[in-house]
């Protein structure tokens, strides 16, 4: 098992204890294979859905996706995640995402739809929030699902000068600069009424940003320029070769480190769709879609040539090697953990 700084490449999975998951689990990463062997799992707090590492590699969090809404710090130095302290309540209920910007840890608050900042101190722990929430408004024209916002992600951009937040239940992309530890808005961009965008992920050439949108089966391809924080949709490209049989539910969303490749994976079709990425970023073209070998793809991950998907209902994390010359997916392995929902390796 290679190491990393003396520390062999680990996987870190969130999953839905109300739904029986284990809580974190930390698995080792084989470098050659891609494999995943369990080391440790925590059930710290309740439905830990989704996860980030510290810059460094040695701190992570974790949203409690509760109707209270909270995020924890855990050391993992150890092949056993630690909890460095009781979880933060982030003013906001129902967070599904979470990132680390500027000093602080964001949580996109699907429920409430909100923006929360926590500060982070100079060990990795977390401080209580006295303030720093930016709460959405708006809605859209979908009747059961965009009564109002929904913030679903939140993440900064490459330069590390803004942080994008992605809202399903205003069809908005809303770009935010941090002030006196609060998040403030920048500029909103509107996606096509009814889209729902829930994930987006950047072009590795800060040029570009995709958006994978849950109510309509779609990716948004979009220019984005970071000098001035703005963000411009270009296009459209379907995940599925066909119409779905019904609701398709787009969910998670990576891009190639080369910037060669974009993978998506969509719930009710069970999939894995491939795009090539055509020109400097600016366009999508659907290469094909592989089974997810697994029920309800809600999270895909890419590291050392392995994509990596959190199969919620199934129940596993499943690995693929991918085909260098086409993107494609080849089923590898996987482990067990009841209600997977998000991996992130480090």
């Amino acid at each position: 098992m290679a190491d990393l700084g003396g520390r062999r490449r680990r996987a870190f999975i969130g999953s839905f204890t109300a739904a029986g998951g284990p809580g974190i689990v930390a698995a080792a990463v084989d470098p050659v294979s891609g494999a995943l062997t369990v080391l440790s799992s925590v059930n710290g707090v309740p439905d830990p859905s989704y996860l980030a590492l510290s810059a460094t590699g040695d701190t992570l969090y974790a949203v409690s996706e509760t109707a209270d809404g909270a995020v924890a710090a855990y050391r993992v130095t150890g092949d056993a995640p630690e909890q460095t302290g009781p979880p933060v309540p982030v003013g906001g209920s129902g967070p599904t995402h979470l990132s680390v910007f500027d000093g602080h840890v964001l949580t996109a608050n699907y429920g409430s739809g909100s923006v929360t900042a926590v500060p982070v101190r100079a060990d990795g722990t977390l401080a209580r929030v006295a303030s720093g929430v930016l709460r959405h408004t708006g809605s859209g024209p979908h009747t059961r699902r965009q009564q109002g916002p929904h913030a679903h992600q939140v993440q900064p951009d490459p330069s590390g000068r803004w942080a994008v937040s992605v809202d399903l239940g205003t069809d908005s992309v809303r770009v935010c600069a941090l002030r006196d530890g609060s998040p403030v808005l920048h500029r909103e961009h509107a996606l096509r009424p009814g889209s729902g965008p829930r994930h987006l992920a950047f072009h590795p050439g800060g040029g570009y940003a995709y958006v994978v949108n849950e109510l309509t089966p779609t990716v948004t391809v979009c220019r984005w320029d970071a000098s001035d924080g703005s963000l411009k949709p270009l296009s459209e490209a379907a995940v599925l070769p066909g119409a779905p049989a019904g609701d398709a539910y787009p969910s998670g969303l990576v891009v190639s480190p080369d910037g060669r490749f974009v993978w998506t994976a969509t719930r009710g079709e069970d999939v894995l769709s491939v795009f090539a990425v055509e020109g400097a970023g600016e366009a999508l073209r659907l290469v094909g879609t592989v089974p997810c070998a697994g029920h309800w793809p809600r999270a895909v991950a890419e590291s050392g040539g392995f994509l990596y998907v959190a199969n919620e209902r199934s129940g596993d994390v499943t690995w693929f090697s991918l085909d260098p010359a086409t993107g494609l997916p080849r089923r590898a392995g996987s482990i067990a953990v009841p209600a997977a929902s998000c991996v992130v390796l480090g």
